[in-house]
């Protein structure tokens, strides 16, 4: 099993890389390499087989094409920048969400009698308001932000592509992953993880939005187990709709909040400082809340039932449990 993953660098990269080293295994078959590659430099982990990190802009000429030379069996595609960035920085969005993720499928087309497991990471961002109360599988996505439509862009030609027979693609529309470890980025959702992230580093956050704005999220341990269930499944079950929409955790701020003052303290909690930002409130606020996800489910894709998991998810992973 060959094993090519973009966005490598990333938070989810990283935890993907290393829970494919711990397994040593994907789809019962064994590994004997892994290629990495982010548009920045990177260290790679120790593992029992070849491990190659690669640097690069994928949407450059010419990187794509070296990437699938190997003709990797499995390409795990989570390059790409974050919303506030998509959105603040046109081009720059446009580039790496949609001119490198064009540059990669056509990579794939163009190695003859090649076809891939490709696993595609979209966004909840494709669906834009009006909402109905809960989202099911076949509400239309129309995205009002230059990010959504990016990655929309990108489900419909993994659909068409994979429709021709140039790769076998499953697209998944990923919540908002929280906790997110480390410091924060420069997505627009980032405070969501920053308001209990902070608070259980004894440091103090801010809450840019109201506490009345309704999300929808998982853990980063359940964002790899989608991925690898993605990698596994069989083309036949999934069908021709090929982009799903992921089981998630919908839960007002101040239930976060509240979740974390149950599992840490009052002490905790008084470290959310509330300081409103209307340019994320405007995002915030065009981006689903809650989804039925019945397709995923019976698809068997899991996640979290409440946020207090999610928060125990992140105390165990990343503070030691």
């Amino acid at each position: 099993m060959r094993i090519l993953i973009t966005g490598a660098a990333g938070m989810i990269g990283r935890k993907l890389t290393a829970r494919l080293v711990a397994d040593g295994m994907l789809r019962k078959e064994q590994i004997v390499s892994i290629h990495l590659h982010d548009i920045v430099a990177f260290e790679a982990p120790d593992a029992p087989f070849d491990i190659t990190v690669l640097a690069g802009d994928l949407a450059s000429e010419g990187v794509a094409g070296a990437l699938v030379a190997g003709r990797p069996d499995v390409i795990f595609h989570l390059a790409g920048v974050v919303s506030g960035e998509a959105e603040t920085d046109f081009d720059k969005g446009y580039r790496a969400n949609l001119d490198g993720t064009r540059a990669l499928f056509d990579a794939v087309r163009k190695a003859n009698g090649y076809v891939p497991r490709l696993v595609y990471t979209s966004s909840i961002a494709v669906f834009g308001a009006p909402f109905p109360e809960t989202i099911g599988d076949d509400f239309a996505p129309v995205p009002l932000t230059s990010y959504g439509t990016q990655k929309l862009v990108g489900e419909l030609l993994l659909n068409d592509y994979t429709r021709r027979g140039f790769m076998d693609g499953v697209g998944l529309r990923l919540p908002t992953i929280c906790v997110r470890p480390g410091k924060p980025n420069l997505a627009a959702s980032g405070f969501f993880s920053s308001i209990i992230r902070e608070p259980l580093a004894g440091k103090e956050a801010v809450l840019p939005v109201s506490r009345n704005i309704v999300h929808t999220h998982a853990s980063p341990r359940s964002a790899v187990g989608f991925l690898l269930h993605a990698a596994a499944l069989a083309g036949d079950a999934i069908g021709p709709r090929r982009n799903i929409t992921l089981p998630s955790v919908a839960v007002s701020v101040a239930g976060q909040i509240e979740a974390l003052r149950e599992i840490a303290g009052d002490e905790t909690f008084r470290l959310i400082r509330e300081e409103r930002d209307p340019a994320i409130e405007a995002i915030v606020n065009f981006w689903p809340t809650r989804f039925d996800a019945a397709r995923a489910r019976k698809l068997g894709f899991v996640a979290e039932t409440d946020f207090a998991e999610i928060i125990r998810a992140h105390i165990e992973d990343e503070l030691g449990g």
